[in-house]
C-alpha cells in the first residue's frame, strides 16, 4: 500500500455499524418510546428476529477494550443483572408477533462465558419456548478462551449455542501480557475439538486484534500462520481503535507503544495475504471466511448484509433486539439504546421495566442513506439508479437524500480506490481499505462533522 494514500487518507470517519452513527443519538429518545417502538416494528422488513444479549462483566479488564465491561464483582450484583435481564428480555418477548422467526441470537460483552453456562441456557430457554427458530439459525457467543473447559463448553452446546467466537486476539503471550489479556487455558487445538465435536459440527470464529503494543509483522504473521493451521470456520481481523479520551484504559498502551498506521497497515496486509493464500476468503472490512461460507456466496451475489450482530444473508438478518446494559436495539425505523450504568440498568428494569436512555427515529432519508452505505460497506458496490428503482423513487431524488460530495469521490478515483459509471460505484480492491472514508463521502452528516470518530487506518 502506497504510504502517500495512508498518510492521506488516514483521518476519523465511523465505523458505520449503524445509521446514523450511535454517537448521533439523541436523550430526546427515551424508555417513553420503548414499548411503541418494538410493537411497531412488527410492522416493517425484515420480519426475522435477531436477539442481542449483553453481559457485561469480565474477569479481567483489557487495557484495548472499547466495549461497555465492568469488573466481575459480588455475586449479588450478577444475580441482580441477571434477574433484570430476565424482565426486560420477557417484555421485549411479549411486544413481538409470535409468528416471526428467531433467526439470530448472540451474546457480547464483556465476557459472556464470565457466568455459569446454566444461566445463559435459562435465557437461551426463554427465546426458544416463545419463537420459533428458523432453519440454520445461528446461535452465537464470544467467548475469552482463557475461561473456557471442557465442561463448560459441554454446557453451552446444551444451552443451543452453534457458533463459538473465541477472542484470542494474538497468539504472542508477550503482546498479550501487554493489554492485560490471559492466554487460552487449554491448547486452542483442544478447544475447537470439543466444540466440534457431535452432529451437526459447530461453527468457530478466531477473533484477532492488529495494532497492538508489541506487534510486528514477524510476531502477527506467525500468529495468522498458527491460526490457518487450526482452520477456524471464519477469522477476523479488528483494527484497533484507539479513543483514550472515551475508553480511559487505553492511555496505557501509549505508555506501551502503539505501532503508527503504516506498520498497522503492514500488519493488516501481511495477514490477509497470509489468510488468502490459505483459502480464506475477505468479507467486509476485517472478515476472512472458507470459500463455501454462506457470507462468501452471499458477497458473490452482491447480497451480503450487516447488523450489529456481524455479517449476515440478506435472508438470516433481523431486526435487533438488544437487551442488557448498553444494548442498543436496531430496529428497522429506530435505535434504542440502554443506560451504560449497570447499577442504572438494575433500577430502571425494575422501577420502569425499560432502560432506554438514547436513540434515534430515522425518517426516510436517513433509512436511504443507511441502505445506500450498508450496500458499500458490504458488498463493495452501489448503484444508484438500482436503489431509486426499489424504493420508487427518481434518480435526483436519491442523490438530493445523500448530498454526495463529489470532489472526494473523484479523489478516490484519481487514487484508482474507487470506479464510477452511471452512477454506479465499485470499490476497487486497493479501496478496500478505505471504505469508510469512500462511505463518508456519500454522508451529508460527515460535510462538516462535529462528532468523535476513531482513525480510519
Amino acid at each position: 500500500m502506497n504510504n502517500a494514500l495512508i498518510t492521506k487518507y488516514n483521518k476519523p470517519a465511523p465505523r458505520y455499524t449503524s445509521y446514523p452513527p450511535a454517537n448521533h443519538f439523541t436523550e430526546e429518545i427515551d424508555h417513553r418510546h420503548f414499548e411503541k417502538a418494538l410493537s411497531e416494528s412488527n410492522n416493517f422488513s425484515p420480519n426475522h428476529i435477531s436477539f442481542y444479549l449483553h453481559i457485561p462483566f469480565c474477569k479481567k479488564l483489557c487495557f484495548y477494550c472499547g466495549c461497555n465491561t465492568c469488573p466481575l464483582g459480588k455475586a449479588t450484583q450478577v444475580e441482580a443483572y441477571l434477574d433484570a435481564l430476565k424482565k426486560e428480555l420477557k417484555t421485549v418477548i411479549g411486544l413481538l408477533d409470535k409468528n416471526r422467526k428467531v433467526s439470530q441470537i448472540h451474546y457480547g460483552g464483556g465476557t459472556p462465558n464470565s457466568i455459569p453456562a446454566e444461566a445463559l441456557h435459562e435465557l437461551n430457554q426463554m427465546i426458544f419456548d416463545a419463537f420459533d427458530l428458523t432453519e440454520n439459525a445461528e446461535i452465537a457467543i464470544e467467548t475469552n478462551p482463557a475461561y473456557l473447559d471442557h465442561s463448560y463448553i459441554e454446557a453451552l452446546k446444551t444451552a443451543g449455542f452453534n457458533r463459538f467466537s473465541l477472542g484470542i486476539q494474538d497468539f504472542n503471550r508477550n503482546v498479550l501480557k501487554m493489554v492485560n489479556r490471559d492466554p487460552s487455558a487449554l491448547p486452542v487445538d483442544e478447544l475447537m475439538a470439543i466444540i466440534k465435536a457431535g452432529k451437526p459440527a459447530n461453527a468457530i470464529n478466531f477473533d484477532f486484534i492488529y495494532g497492538l503494543p508489541g506487534q510486528t509483522v514477524e510476531s502477527f504473521s506467525q500468529t495468522i500462520r498458527q491460526a490457518v493451521a487450526l482452520r477456524p470456520d471464519r477469522l477476523v481481523t479488528f483494527s484497533y481503535a484507539h479513543l483514550p479520551s472515551v475508553f480511559k484504559n487505553q492511555k496505557i498502551l501509549e505508555k506501551r507503544g502503539l505501532p503508527d498506521s503504516s506498520l498497522k497497515v503492514e500488519l493488516y496486509e501481511t495477514a490477509a495475504e497470509i489468510l488468502k493464500e490459505a483459502g480464506y476468503k475477505a468479507i467486509g472490512m476485517d472478515h476472512f471466511v472458507l470459500p463455501d461460507d454462506e457470507l462468501f456466496v452471499s458477497l458473490e451475489k452482491k447480497k451480503l448484509h450487516r447488523n450489529f450482530q456481524g455479517y449476515c444473508t440478506r435472508e438470516t438478518t433481523g431486526q435487533v433486539y438488544a437487551v442488557g446494559v448498553s444494548a442498543i436495539s436496531q430496529l428497522e425505523q429506530a435505535y434504542l439504546q440502554n443506560t451504560k450504568s449497570v447499577d442504572d440498568y438494575i433500577k430502571r428494569i425494575n422501577e420502569m421495566g425499560a432502560a432506554t436512555v438514547k436513540g434515534y427515529l430515522l425518517n426516510q432519508n436517513e433509512m436511504l442513506i443507511r441502505e445506500s452505505i450498508t450496500e458499500l460497506m458490504c458488498n463493495r458496490n452501489l448503484d444508484l439508479n438500482d436503489l431509486a428503482n426499489k424504493r420508487q423513487l427518481q434518480l435526483p431524488e436519491v442523490l438530493q437524500a445523500l448530498r454526495i460530495n463529489e470532489a472526494e469521490l473523484h479523489e478516490f478515483v484519481n487514487d484508482g480506490l474507487l470506479e464510477i459509471q452511471n452512477h454506479h460505484y465499485q470499490i476497487t480492491d486497493e479501496g478496500q481499505l478505505f471504505i469508510r472514508n469512500i462511505a463518508a463521502s456519500l454522508d451529508p452528516l460527515q460535510q462538516n462533522p462535529t462528532r468523535l470518530y476513531s482513525q480510519t487506518v
